[in-house]
């Protein structure tokens, strides 16, 4: 695909505008499309095609899609704390829906679709691979269904022709976090000294740019109709928060609170903001993610992509940097 245009969606978020920056880096021509109020901010100084627009607009996409051999899409909402599911599957399950109609009509050449590791099935040894069916829907909440469903639906329109490769990313870390992610805003209150507390949970981490360049691999490398974990390793909060406090040259968290008091305290959160008709990120969901979830094997990334990701301590590293010059 080296040289063929490629279309970015979702170029305004964290994994989007680092998929950009990976492909103008590349020397690839690269068109994205955001909406008027989003903020651009992070690729407005890279030499690209520029077009704005409504992404759930059918027409839109299709004048998105035009010349581009490719179609990166990155277009996520990760609010798993809400209340009312009903945007988490306008965005995740309708507008992927729509994005893979369209891409399947202007016949794209590859459909590289970020999913996530959540979609990934429970394996009984403690590592899952790509191998492993979903498993757990009793257990999951809106917000991961609507990834499943998502999933699912790129796996139909596969049948259908659709040239799409799947990329299951873990939670990810690194600089340029603008918003920032629920996981960035994390390592964002540990360099301003204002999380003096941390818990015992682990969670299956990657580094931003390693997992744009993932996407790239796929892109090339990828084998139509098949998933790729895009995951390093598991990584303790503690681990999260304390290394980037070094990296940032401030005091780390230093009071362990114990998971049970972590859940009683999202439990008890979660129905007095409920009661005050407000979300409250921190809900009995995420509790259920940080604890169901376990350690994926990257292998077969490693394997066919060729996929190699740098030490988790870089990203950390390029985190806290980028956090402490940017408060």
């Amino acid at each position: 695909m080296t040289g063929d245009k490629a279309l970015v969606l979702g170029a305004s978020g964290f994994l989007g505008s680092h998929v950009v920056k990976a492909l103008v880096a590349a020397g690839r021509p690269v068109r994205i499309l955001t909406r008027a109020s989003s903020n651009t901010s992070m690729t407005d100084h890279l030499d690209l095609e520029r077009q704005s627009g409504d992404v759930f607009d059918r027409e839109t996409l299709r004048r998105a899609m035009d010349g581009c051999a490719s179609v990166f899409y990155c277009i996520v909402d990760t609010r798993s704390w809400l209340r009312d599911p009903t945007p988490l599957y306008r965005t995740n399950v309708d507008g992927s829906r729509l994005a893979m109609e369209v891409a399947l009509e202007m016949g794209v050449q590859r459909f590289v679709f970020t999913s996530s590791i959540v979609t990934i099935g429970l394996n009984p040894s403690g590592v899952s691979s790509e191998a492993d069916e979903f498993n757990w829907e009793d257990q999951a909440p809106p917000y991961v269904m609507t990834r499943v469903e998502a999933e699912r639906q790129l796996f139909d329109f596969r049948r259908r022709g659709l040239p799409g490769v799947v990329c299951n990313v873990a939670t990810t870390f690194g600089g340029h976090d603008q918003q920032p992610t629920p996981q960035g805003q994390l390592l964002k209150l540990t360099v301003a000294g204002k999380m003096p507390v941390y818990w015992n949970t682990k969670m299956s981490v990657v580094g931003i740019e390693d997992a744009a360049d993932a996407l790239l691999l796929a892109e090339a490398r990828g084998r139509i109709g098949e998933r790729y974990i895009v995951a390093d390793r598991m990584m303790d909060v503690s681990e999260a928060t304390s290394k980037t406090a070094e990296f940032a040259g401030v005091k780390p968290p230093r009071l362990e609170i114990p998971m049970w008091a972590v859940t009683g305290a999202a439990w008890l959160g979660e129905k007095i903001m409920h009661a005050l008709d407000r979300d409250t990120v921190l809900t009995m969901s995420s509790i259920v993610l940080q604890r169901i979830m376990g350690d994926c094997d990257n292998s077969k990334a490693r394997r066919e992509l060729g996929w190699e990701p740098r030490p988790m301590d870089e990203s950390l590293r390029e985190a806290a940097i980028w956090f402490k010059e940017n408060p």
